[in-house]
C-alpha cells in the first residue's frame, strides 16, 4: 500500500512518541516535590527571668538553640532571625518569609511559674503567610508546628524530671500545664479567605490571558500579512497599528476576564486594579509573541504552547519547591510568572496597581517587543515581498 510507503507514515510512530515525551516532561516539576530551604523568621522577644535563687533564665534563648539543632537535623526550611514582631510582619507583607515563629517577653516567665502551685501556660506565636503561597505557606505551618511539638516534648521531659528528683507532688492545675507546657497560637496573615479557587486565583488567570494573547497576535499577524506596501514608511505605520490594536485587545481581555470572574463569584479586591492588571500583562504578552511572529512567521507559535505547557506546572509552586534545573533555567526565565506574582499582591497582600516589580517586569518585557516588533520592518527584502504583491 502506498501509504505505508509514505515517509510521513513511516515517521508517525516516532512523531508521536517525541509529543507524548515532551508533554510528559511538563509533568515532572510536580511529581513528589520536595522542599528546601523554605525562608521562614524566627523571632526572640523573651526579655528572661531572674529566679528566687537569683539565677536568670531565658527559655528563648534555650528554644533558639533548640532550633540550631533542628536546623542540623536538616529540616527543609532556611531560618531568619529578626528582632521584633513589628519587624517580621512587614518581612511577611513583603513577601519574604512564608511563616514565623515568635517567642514573646514574658516567656520565661511564664515557664518559670511552672514550679509553683498556680502556674501559667507558656504560649509562642505562629504566623503563617498564606497569600504568598498556598502549598508553601501550608508546609511552612506544619513544620513549625512540628517544631514547637518537639519543644513541648523537651520541656516537659525536663520538668517531669526536675520534679522527680526533688521528690515534689505536683498539683492538679500543674498536671494540666504540664501536659502541655507550650501552647501554640496560630495566626494566618495575608489571608486567601474565601471564594478565590482555594488561593489559586492568581495562577488561574493565567491560562485565559495567554491563550487570548496568543489567538490576538495571530488574528493581526495574518491581517498584517494580507495587507501591502512599498516603503518602510508604510511597513512602520503598519507596525504601530497593529500595536495599537493588541493595546485595545488588551483592553478587552483585562476587562472581559476580570468582568467573568467576578460574575462568577470570585472574590475580586478591586475589579479596575485587577481589570488594569490583567490588560497589561495580556498587552505585555501580545508584543512578545508579535515580536516573535514577525520574524519567524507562523513557525514560532509552537514556542508558546510549549511555554504554556511546561511554565503552568510551576506557576502553583513555590520556587524552594522546584529542582535547581527547574527553578533557574525555565521558572526564572517565566513572563507570566510575573503577571502571577502581581495578581497575588493585588488579591491577597491589599496591593493597588503601582510601579512595583512585577508591573515593570511587564513593562520591560513589552517594550524590549516592541523594539523587536518595530525592528522587523528592516528585514531584508520585506519592501521587495510587497512591493511584488502590489504589481501582481
Amino acid at each position: 500500500m502506498k501509504l505505508l510507503q509514505n515517509k510521513l507514515t513511516i515517521l508517525s510512530p516516532f512523531i508521536v512518541l517525541a509529543v507524548v515525551l515532551i508533554f510528559a516532561l511538563t509533568l515532572a516539576p510536580s511529581i513528589q516535590p520536595k522542599p528546601t530551604d523554605l525562608p521562614i523568621a524566627f523571632v526572640n522577644e523573651d526579655e528572661g527571668v531572674t529566679l528566687p535563687n537569683g539565677q536568670t533564665m531565658n527559655m528563648g534563648e534555650k528554644l533558639a538553640q533548640m532550633i540550631q539543632q533542628e536546623q542540623e537535623n536538616e529540616l527543609p526550611i532556611k531560618w531568619a532571625t529578626v528582632k521584633n514582631e513589628e519587624s517580621v510582619r512587614k518581612g511577611l507583607d513583603n513577601q519574604s518569609y512564608y511563616a514565623a515563629l515568635v517567642i514573646p517577653k514574658d516567656f520565661s516567665e511564664k515557664q518559670a511559674s511552672l514550679q509553683i502551685s498556680n502556674p501559667m501556660p507558656a504560649s509562642v506565636h505562629i504566623i503563617v503567610n498564606q497569600g504568598m503561597n498556598t502549598m508553601a505557606s501550608t508546609m511552612a505551618g506544619q513544620v513549625l508546628n512540628s517544631v514547637v511539638d518537639k519543644m513541648d516534648e523537651t520541656i516537659q521531659a525536663q520538668l517531669l524530671q526536675g520534679f522527680e528528683q526533688q521528690g515534689r507532688i505536683i498539683t492538679t492545675t500543674q498536671a494540666k500545664v504540664l501536659a502541655s507546657p507550650i501552647t501554640k497560637v496560630v495566626t494566618n496573615v495575608n489571608e486567601t479567605g474565601t471564594n478565590t479557587m482555594n488561593g489559586n486565583a492568581p495562577v488561574a488567570l493565567f491560562q485565559p490571558i495567554w491563550m487570548a494573547s496568543i489567538a490576538g497576535s495571530v488574528l493581526l499577524f495574518f491581517s498584517i500579512k494580507k495587507l501591502s506596501w512599498t516603503t518602510r514608511r508604510d511597513a512602520l505605520i503598519a507596525r504601530l497599528a497593529q500595536t495599537f490594536m493588541g493595546a485595545v485587545l488588551a483592553l478587552f481581555a483585562g476587562f472581559g476576564l476580570t468582568s467573568i470572574i467576578d460574575l462568577l463569584g470570585v472574590n475580586i479586591p478591586s475589579f479596575v486594579d485587577t481589570a488594569l492588571f490583567l490588560s497589561v500583562a495580556s498587552f505585555s504578552f501580545f508584543l512578545m509573541i508579535s515580536a516573535v511572529l514577525s520574524w519567524m512567521g507562523i513557525r514560532g507559535i509552537p514556542l508558546f504552547v510549549l511555554i504554556l505547557f511546561f511554565g503552568a506546572p510551576l506557576l502553583s509552586m513555590a520556587p524552594e519547591f522546584m529542582s535547581p534545573f527547574y527553578k533557574d533555567w525555565v521558572y526564572s526565565w517565566l513572563p507570566m510568572r510575573f503577571m502571577v506574582e502581581g495578581l497575588r499582591e493585588l488579591f491577597f497582600f491589599h496591593q493597588a496597581v503601582n510601579w512595583n516589580g512585577s508591573m515593570v517586569m511587564l513593562v520591560s518585557i513589552a517594550a524590549g517587543s516592541f523594539i523587536i516588533l518595530v525592528s522587523s520592518v528592516l528585514k531584508p527584502g520585506t519592501t521587495v515581498q510587497q512591493s511584488a504583491k502590489t504589481s501582481a
